[in-house]
């Protein structure tokens, strides 16, 4: 895909906001698998370790898909 902008109706978008889009929705699913899982309970700091995960999906995206 790239690192280059989109042109959407004269405004310049980044693949970033693609990329931190996924990374979302992939976080989202990823927290629930594990909720389903009991994983969650031995999480300590939940709203750290959701902003980790999602930092985390991030950078892999952005590893695999540039």
């Amino acid at each position: 895909m790239g690192l280059r902008e989109w042109a959407l109706g004269g405004v310049l978008l980044s693949p970033m906001l693609l990329f931190a889009l996924l990374a979302l929705l992939l976080t989202g699913a990823l927290r629930l698998a594990l909720q389903r899982l009991g994983v969650a309970r031995w999480i300590w700091h939940e709203a750290l370790f959701d902003c980790a995960l999602y930092v985390c999906v991030l950078a892999a995206l952005v590893a695999v898909l540039s």
